[in-house]
C-alpha cells in the first residue's frame, strides 16, 4: 500500500515539505522539525516515520537525526542564517547552536511546485487502489447471475 493512502497523509507531506524548505535552516533533527511543524517535539517518531516513509521529497543526514528536503540539499552552502532580520534568533530563544551558514530556503514558486508533485503522486496512489479493486464488481455480477440461476432452478 502506498504510504500517500495513509490518513491525512497529503496534508503531513505537505506541511513537511513547507516546514522544510522554507526554514532558514535547511537541516534539523526529526524532534525539532516536529516542534516547528505540530508546535510538539514529542511529534517526534510520527514524523521519523513520515520523513523515511517519503524518500522522494525527504533525506536522512548520514547520522540519520537529521533530516532535511531533497531539493534544498542541493545548493549550496552559502546561505548566511543572520541575514534575515529577528527580534529574538532561535537559537537564542532554544540554546540550541546552529551552524548560521545553511542552505538558501525555497522561493514560494519551488514550494508550490513540489506541493504539486505530492498531490500528483497521491492521485495516482489512489487511482492504482481503484485500479487494483477492478474484479470487485465483477465478482458481485458472477454472484448475483449465480444466485439467479439458483433460485431458477430451487423454483422448478
Amino acid at each position: 500500500m502506498s504510504p500517500y493512502l495513509k490518513p491525512r497523509r497529503l496534508g503531513d507531506v505537505i506541511a513537511g515539505i513547507t516546514a522544510l524548505g522554507t526554514y532558514k535552516f535547511y537541516k534539523l533533527d526529526v524532534e525539532r522539525w516536529a516542534d516547528r511543524i505540530t508546535g510538539a517535539a514529542s511529534d517526534g517518531p510520527y514524523w521519523r516515520g513520515v520523513f523515511e516513509e517519503h524518500p522522494e521529497f525527504f533525506r536522512f543526514a548520514s547520522d540519520r537525526r537529521k533530516v532535511s528536503l531533497v531539493w534544498r540539499r542541493q545548493f549550496p552552502r552559502n546561505f548566511n542564517v543572520d541575514e534575515e532580520p529577528e527580534e529574538f534568533a532561535d537559537h537564542e530563544v532554544d540554546g540550541l547552536e546552529e551552524s548560521r551558514t545553511s542552505r538558501r530556503p525555497l522561493s514560494p514558486s519551488e514550494v508550490t511546485e513540489l506541493i504539486g508533485v505530492a498531490i500528483q503522486l497521491h492521485d495516482r496512489a489512489l487511482e492504482q487502489q481503484k485500479a487494483g479493486n477492478w474484479w470487485i464488481p465483477l465478482v458481485a455480477a458472477v454472484l448475483a447471475f449465480l444466485g439467479a440461476l439458483l433460485g431458477a432452478l430451487l423454483a422448478n
